[in-house]
């Protein structure tokens, strides 16, 4: 894709993602405004990943010399670093006295992606406002679902665009129509049953496919949008605004998402390269959640609210770093954009 800001509005969603978290299990703003509006941002922000991925893999996808190809890039950009957050917490509980049994469980579920059969680490957090050991994981699931769609679905999509535009137009509304009926149909029944098990399986990948789909639309018709750039993102504001105040304009959120994120990426201005010393969103976005549970957990938060923030803010872009140069970084291939990125 052509030059844009993508990795920024990574950075930022990350961030935003961490700021809410921070919040919420330190109970600094415990079901106050403060906390609302952080959830907002940050539930704009994980849909903006879904966004981000829908765009980028997918035209890793078209890259791909083969599925083996594919697979491999997928599996070395997400993977390490995932296992190595989710070892390192059970290493720790097993050294604390955690019970082997729990400690086994939460690795296997875990490292399977199934991280809502076992959330949490016996021995750590227990007794606290939310006791899972790592809440931001939900999202990696749905990731590597996509990625699985997109092997089954690839050659379709590639067959469609091959023939005519308005076939693919057509093919990728089905997607993002089916994606959203899924997410109201299962809102719907879970508000009418009362069971919460049906609001969690409504954002699970089908109910989170609108938000891939447009991202695919945008890496698809980049050269378009660039060409009316000033009116997609006007219309695309309007659109994401409407969403969170109009029931009805929520159907259209993923569209109007995509077209801020085009605005924001392709407007003309600085370029912030702020990838030159390492792509340290995906660290930050999956190393905060247990390094904020630890904070509360050891009192900081209690004694000093402000060292504990700042401690979570330091210790969080700590691991980030560590978590690109000795795991991300050499685990890509030479040819990654994210390591030809890191150069300086």
């Amino acid at each position: 894709m052509s030059a844009n800001r993508f990795d920024a509005i990574r950075l930022v969603f990350a961030a935003a993602v961490a700021v809410y978290h921070l919040v919420v299990l330190a109970s600094l703003d415990s079901s106050g405004e403060l906390e609302r509006l952080l959830g907002r941002f940050a539930e704009l922000s994980v849909q903006g990943f879904f966004i981000l991925s829908g765009a980028l893999v997918y035209g890793s996808w078209q890259r791909s010399a083969s599925i083996a190809d594919y697979a491999g890039k997928r599996i070395r950009r997400l993977y390490p670093a995932y296992a190595a957050v989710i070892l390192v917490p059970s290493l720790i509980a097993m050294l604390l006295g955690g019970e082997a049994g729990g400690v086994a469980r939460y690795l296997a579920a875990n490292l399977a992606f199934l991280n809502f059969l076992h959330p949490d680490l016996p021995g750590l957090f227990e007794g606290q406002r939310f006791e899972a050991v790592n809440g931001s994981l939900w999202t990696l699931k749905i990731e590597v679902m996509f990625y699985i769609a997109l092997v089954i679905l690839g050659p379709l999509l590639a067959w469609t665009a091959e023939r005519r535009t308005a076939f693919l137009s057509g093919l990728l509304a089905v997607f993002y129509i089916g994606g959203e009926l899924w997410h109201l149909g299962f809102l719907i029944a879970a508000e009418e049953t009362g069971r919460p098990i049906l609001a969690i399986l409504a954002r699970q990948l089908p109910g989170q496919m609108a938000y891939f789909t447009a991202g695919m639309a945008l890496w698809h018709w980049q050269q378009v949008i660039r060409t009316h750039l000033s009116r997609v993102g006007a219309a695309a504001l309007v659109l994401t605004v409407l969403s969170f105040f109009v029931p009805e304009g929520a159907f259209l959120r993923p569209v109007g998402l995509a077209g801020v994120i085009a605005w924001l990426a392709w407007s003309p201005g600085i370029a912030l390269p702020v990838t030159r010393y390492g792509d340290f969103s995906y660290g930050i976005y999956i190393c905060h959640f247990p390094i904020i549970q630890s904070l509360v957990a050891s009192g900081l938060f209690e004694e000093s609210p402000a060292l504990a923030v700042a401690a979570s803010v330091l210790c969080t872009l700590g691991a980030s770093v560590l978590l690109w140069h000795l795991v991300e970084r050499p685990a890509l291939r030479r040819t990654s954009h994210y390591r030809k990125a890191d150069q300086h």
